[in-house]
């Protein structure tokens, strides 16, 4: 007895023995809490235990003294002789593998699945992944297998490639009616060159270091269905048409649409792509087009937010056109830009200092100025303040230019897919110095980045909020010492029953 509650015991008709929680009232005693019905002794002291427990919290007047010591739980008894020996994150680890599985990676040995979701779970160096594989999810792989094992994934490029675009076309409905190009570079954390990293233009502002170029092709939604790994120094704009040619290889007769960013802008490549009959939108470097042009297009813009015209860009590459876009928002930004500028340049010449890095300077051809404001590019830059332009040999009939430049305006999709490379699956830093485990290592990357964007498209969710989730749920390892047996429990995934990731991998959250 507890205050004013009462645990009492009641023989039922089935024979089990009934545990309630009574309330006494003066004389009267009344019913307040069935806590179950028991079978047998064991059932019985659980129940007891359990009613007990719910006395103490309820009970207005705590008893200060046990009436009799504690027995202890059944859970105890058991666990008498049981010691905790580990603990696992196998509900991560298979949840994953379910979901390489739905992206079609379910034909690769487990090494390099594993590797793969380790990029989202803890990237890493090879041989620490493997320490952390072991630690995780006990699972062990020898070194030698690692090394072995590692260049022959290129064997399966072809295959993953595959994967990732009947992934899109079967899973995902893209149709690839237009598909996202764009380029990142990734530096090594030396200065010494080799035969495939090599100094060039960096992303990463690091041009003294040696880096590798790194294409990339997603659909509309940022999924990757084709990536490809370029010299260090290899200009960004020569990288499209060689991705371009294979990813048709692979999908076949459907040509679709080919937006890139101003990178890949070049005569050339726009010239080849009429050629072979491929669409474009590609972003557009205004300031690099002739004056006469620039001219045209202050005239013709009106300076209204969303303000949209077409100019005929035929003369530069055939069939192409030229579509600005003004936008307020656009146009303050610039603004700031160009005065601080403007200001800089100035104050460099008042100074005597032009030699350094400075717009709207230029050299003069006065012996006792050698250098001067450039008010020629001060005109011509002022006019094209909050202007962006698109160039397209898509006509207005087939698609408008509002619809164009949302189209364009995908590629953050792409550039969001780079930004999860270097951030969540840590792209870089590259413990590799040979070309073909640079190759492997970027493969790597991209199933991971393969089964991150399946997960965030299908969930709605962050790769980190899925991470996090999945992390939430252990395995406690518990050895009984009597016969030696390994036990394991799992933490309760009831929070997951019924969660978008369980209908998306069809019971992925397997044991």
């Amino acid at each position: 007895m507890r205050g004013d509650l009462t645990i009492r015991k009641v023989r039922t008709a089935s024979g089990a023995t009934a545990v309630q929680v009574v309330q006494n009232k003066g004389k009267q005693r009344s019913f307040l809490k069935h806590i179950g019905s028991a079978h047998n002794e064991q059932e019985l002291e659980l129940l007891m235990a359990k009613a007990e427990k719910y006395v103490e919290t309820h009970c207005r007047q705590p008893s200060l003294f046990a009436d009799t010591p504690p027995s202890p739980s059944s859970l105890q008894t058991a666990l008498a002789g049981s010691k905790l020996v580990g603990v696992t994150h196998q509900y991560a680890r298979n949840t994953l593998h379910a979901c390489a599985r739905k992206c079609g990676l379910g034909f690769l040995p487990e090494l390099y699945l594993d590797l793969a979701l380790m990029r989202i779970i803890e990237p890493a160096s090879k041989l620490r992944t493997l320490e952390l594989l072991e630690w995780y999810f006990n699972v062990r792989y020898a070194r030698r297998t690692l090394h072995r094992m590692l260049s022959k994934l290129l064997e399966h490029q072809e295959a993953i490639e595959m994967a990732a675009i009947q992934t899109a076309q079967n899973d995902l409905q893209d149709k690839f009616s237009l598909v996202l190009y764009d380029v990142t570079t990734l530096y090594f954390e030396s200065f010494k060159e080799y035969d495939f990293q090599r100094p060039g233009f960096s992303k990463d502002n690091k041009p003294q270091q040696p880096q590798i170029v790194i294409g990339l092709i997603t659909t509309r939604s940022g999924f990757p269905v084709m990536h490809e790994v370029f010299e260090g120094n290899t200009f960004e704009g020569h990288t499209m048409l060689a991705i371009v040619h294979r990813f048709q290889e692979r999908v076949g007769n459907t040509k679709p649409v080919i937006v890139a960013d101003a990178a890949m802008l070049s005569k050339a490549n726009m010239q080849q792509l009429e050629s072979e009959g491929y669409r474009y939108i590609v972003g557009a470097r205004l300031a690099n087009t002739a004056a006469n042009f620039i001219d045209q297009i202050h005239t013709a813009l009106p300076r209204t937010d969303k303000a949209i015209r077409r100019f005929s860009y035929d003369g530069v590459v055939k069939n192409a056109t030229m579509i600005c876009e003004f936008s307020d928002a656009r146009y303050k930004k610039d603004k700031r830009d160009f005065d601080k500028q403007v200001k800089r340049a100035l104050v460099l010449l008042e100074r005597n200092e032009p030699g350094r890095r400075a717009k709207f300077i230029k050299k003069s051809k006065e012996k006792d100025k050698p250098f001067i404001f450039d008010a020629g590019l001060q005109a011509k830059t002022e006019k094209l303040l909050g202007i962006k332009g698109y160039v397209t040999n898509i006509t207005e009939d087939e698609l408008s230019s509002s619809e164009l430049i949302a189209y364009y305006r995908d590629l953050w999709h792409v550039e969001q897919a780079f930004r999860m490379s270097k951030s969540d699956l840590q792209a870089r830093p590259i413990f590799h110095r040979t070309q073909d485990a640079i190759r492997a290592h970027m493969l790597i990357c991209f199933m991971a980045l393969m089964m991150g964007k399946y997960l965030e498209i299908k969930t709605g969710r962050s790769l980190r909020q899925i991470r996090k989730k999945l992390w939430q749920v252990h395995e406690a390892h518990i050895l009984d010492e009597q016969t030696g047996e390994v036990h394991v429990m799992q933490m309760d995934v009831g929070e997951f029953a019924g969660s978008e990731l369980n209908k998306l991998l069809d019971s992925g959250f397997s044991h």
